[in-house]
């Protein structure tokens, strides 16, 4: 039975390779050593998309000799990835991509070469070598997939968090939050020399990169007031010819470990693959199973050198493609048909998105929301064609059944995206003297099924859990004593506020009609469906 480790890899190489593995093409004891001396590249957030996607790209140059330093991974959050998935397995990850007609393309990643725990005081040793990574001028760059919370200073009612006010009393030397690790480390780069390097946000959030820059010189500015560090440290966090912030979008499915993938390894030979779940619930495994498509979109805006990250398919561009990137997969290309789905799935009894797309309705109707609706507005980036974009996210990634992704973890914080997703449509066509937003029908019909998933009440008239959401319980108090079979209701309180959709629905006609299909599908068990079939047939 194979197991991944790195004397395996090396030892074993004909039975990893009759097991259809591709195994990696370079000197890692020269590069692991190359990284030891002078490292180019520190990435935070240990998780699948890293693991299965950005390190998988670095490989790529490592392979072909346009690279010859590896990363190394820093956990800030969750330790036991450290502990469980990365030294166990010689800091390597098996990588299942999957299409949609079953096939899987299995390749081992090893260009990380040190895992490492951040802001754990137990570990000093960790934490000794990452001040001795920072204050090397060789450092290029630091990456961070952290999650959008990762960045979050503050609570709902704007005071800092109890976490980021213990770092800013503290100062850089008793740090926790992620925001504060960076800031400490970063200070014992500027004390040792001012060194350039550059900081990457890859996290699916809309302008992450200054996310990232306000969380760190939020703190920083804290410190400097409370005389911790030197006011010279903010100018040089602030000084971009030595520190740069830039722009990314990212889009891959990374999902939770598939336990199809875990036995189809087994099959092969191939054990100890077992799925792990950390005690801060984190599911994660030796491998990544992952989606083919991928796409990482950067601005070109580095301080102190970078990796050929282009010849691995990343695309580096300026900041306002970035941002029309974004904007097109956001707005109309991607997001909009997800949430469509999951707010129906959910209220249909669907547990995946890939089954979604097997009914004619729902597949009905994310088609016309993408190809009807959202194309003729699309915001066109010039560097990806909105309408291929689209044709693979409908025919290959929504459809791949080798996904595990639900409908319901899609569902998740609805509230605070329907106005980017469906709104910034429905405002494009407001604009347009050619276009009517009283015509729309498909995006009317998803935001109808979203005051209807409110209800926690499904097509069969059983209730269901609904999803986290931070304005649950105001949303579903204006739907207070809202029941099945009735035929008025107060759901005007929801499609009057502006503040959620970004647009006001009553006044460009949009109001009363989605008001009207929502009670149709309020008329008893099934109208959820029969509502959907009328619409869109």
């Amino acid at each position: 039975m194979l197991r991944l480790t790195r004397s395996s890899i090396v030892n074993e190489t004909a039975a990893w390779q009759a097991a259809g593995v591709e195994l990696p093409q370079f000197d890692h004891a020269r590069v692991a050593q190359n990284t030891l001396a002078k490292p180019e590249w520190i990435h935070f957030g240990a998780g699948n998309i890293f693991r299965g996607f950005v390190a998988r790209a670095h490989q790529q140059l490592l392979d072909s000799g346009k690279a010859e330093t590896g990363i190394i991974a820093a956990e800030t959050f969750d330790f036991e990835m450290i502990d469980k998935v990365y030294k166990p397995y010689d800091n390597l990850t098996l990588l299942v991509l999957m299409n949609a007609r079953g096939e899987f393309q299995k390749t081992v990643v090893s260009s990380i070469v040190e895992g490492l725990t951040a802001a754990d005081k137990g570990r000093e040793e960790d934490y000794k070598r990452l001040i001795e990574v920072f204050e090397n001028p060789s450092l290029q760059m630091a990456s961070f997939t952290i999650t959008e919370k990762g960045y979050a200073l503050t609570g709902p009612d704007g005071s800092y968090l109890g976490i980021v006010e213990k770092d800013i009393a503290g100062g850089p030397e008793h740090t926790v939050h992620a925001m504060g690790v960076v800031a400490s480390l970063a200070y014992r780069r500027y004390l040792k020399g001012q060194y350039p390097m550059t900081f990457v946000s890859m996290d699916n959030c809309s302008h992450n990169g200054d996310k990232l820059k306000n969380g760190v010189v939020t703190i920083a500015k804290e410190w400097a007031a409370q005389g911790h560090v030197e006011a010279g440290f903010v100018d040089y966090l602030e000084d971009e010819s030595k520190i740069a912030f830039p722009l990314s979008m990212i889009d891959k499915i990374t999902p939770r470990p598939s336990e199809t993938v875990q036995a189809e390894l087994l099959k092969q030979g191939i054990g100890e693959m077992d799925v792990i779940v950390t005690s801060k619930n984190t599911y994660t495994a030796p491998f990544v199973n992952a989606e083919i498509s991928e796409y990482l979109v950067i601005e070109d805006k580095f301080t102190n050198g970078r990796p050929a990250l282009e010849e691995a398919g990343i695309i580096f561009t300026d900041r306002d493609t970035v941002n029309k990137v974004e904007t097109m997969k956001v707005t109309t290309c991607l997001n909009p048909l997800h949430t469509a789905l999951a707010v129906t799935g959910c209220l249909l009894g669907y547990t995946l998105i890939a089954d979604e797309m097997k009914d004619d309705t729902l597949r009905r109707m994310v088609e016309v929301i993408g190809y009807k609706e959202g194309l003729p507005v699309v915001v066109d980036p010039g560097i990806l064609s909105p309408k291929q974009f689209l044709d693979e996210v409908l025919k290959e990634r929504f459809a791949n059944p080798f996904i595990p992704d639900t409908p319901q973890r899609i569902a998740t914080d609805t509230s605070q995206k329907v106005g980017i997703r469906f709104g910034e449509t429905i405002k494009s066509y407001v604009r347009r003297e050619d276009l009517d937003p009283a015509q729309l029908t498909a995006i009317p019909l998803a935001i109808a099924a979203w005051c209807r998933y409110l209800l926690g009440v499904n097509d069969e008239g059983e209730a269901f859990t609904l999803s986290p959401d931070p304005l649950l319980e105001s949303l579903q108090s204006r739907l207070s004593g809202v029941a099945l079979g009735d035929t008025s209701s107060n759901v005007r309180a929801i499609l009057s506020d502006e503040q959620l959709f970004g647009v006001k629905l009553y006044d460009i006609g949009l109001g009363v009609k989605i008001e009207g299909m929502f009670h149709e599908m309020l008329a008893g068990p099934g109208a959820v469906r029969r509502t959907l079939e009328k619409v869109l047939n």
